[in-house]
Formats: structure tokens, C-alpha cells, sequence
């Protein structure tokens, strides 16, 4: 199987919706990234998030086991802190194999629900 994707994507456009309506936890209104892992290596993925305000934070770690794919919601993000809702932000996600990285972001404050999804920015 061909590896794919690139070592570094950026997604410069990330906000949590502070109120979901709905179920939760499906409905619950979130960001999340889809990790693709077509290589024969476990990928080491770190994510350092931006702010507007304040010095960044992360870095957030995660394995990706080879040939495999991981959905990380930024809303479950808790080590080393909490991402804040309601709060604009940024997030450069760093793999040590190639991999493919998609951004969706659920946004159900309100019944109409809105859905979001975009490829991320490959960096390098």
C-alpha cells in the first residue's frame, strides 16, 4: 500500500461551540480532525493549538496505528489543558510519517444543524 499525505498540516480556522442542541454525545457541537494513516509506521501526531490572546498550547499527543484512521474531536483535548469554548483558535498538527488530515466542525446550537468539512492545509 502506497504511504500518502505530508508531515505537517495547518487548520487555521477552529472554534468550539459553547451550547449543542441535540443528543450528545452525537449531537453535541464540536471540532474534530479524521487522521489517515496509510503507512506501514504507527504515526506520532502532536497538535499545538493558537490563540489570538495568549501563547499557544500543546502539544496534544496521539497515535495513529499504521494503515489506520483516527477521529480526534478538539472538545475531548484535555492534557495539557482544556481547549476553551466560544474561543477562536488555530492548530498545526505534527506527524512523524506522512499522513492525511480533513477538519469538520458540527455546529448545533441551534436545530438547524450546521456541518462543516474541509481538508486541512498541508504544510510541507
Amino acid at each position: 500500500m502506497e504511504t500518502i499525505g505530508r508531515t505537517t498540516w495547518a487548520i487555521p480556522e477552529g472554534y468550539i461551540p459553547g451550547k449543542s442542541h441535540g443528543a450528545a454525545p452525537q449531537m453535541t457541537s464540536h471540532e474534530a480532525c479524521c487522521i489517515l494513516n496509510s503507512s506501514e509506521k504507527d504515526a506520532h501526531v502532536a497538535i499545538t493549538i493558537f490563540f489570538e490572546d495568549r501563547d499557544p498550547v500543546g502539544p496534544y499527543k496521539f497515535t495513529v496505528p499504521a494503515r489506520r484512521t483516527k477521529h480526534l474531536r478538539f472538545n475531548n483535548f484535555r492534557d495539557p489543558e482544556k481547549i476553551p469554548p466560544d474561543t477562536p483558535y488555530s492548530s498545526l498538527i505534527e506527524s512523524d510519517v506522512p499522513i492525511v488530515v480533513q477538519h469538520t466542525r458540527l455546529d448545533s446550537r441551534q436545530a438547524e444543524n450546521a456541518l462543516l468539512t474541509t481538508i486541512a492545509f498541508p504544510c510541507d
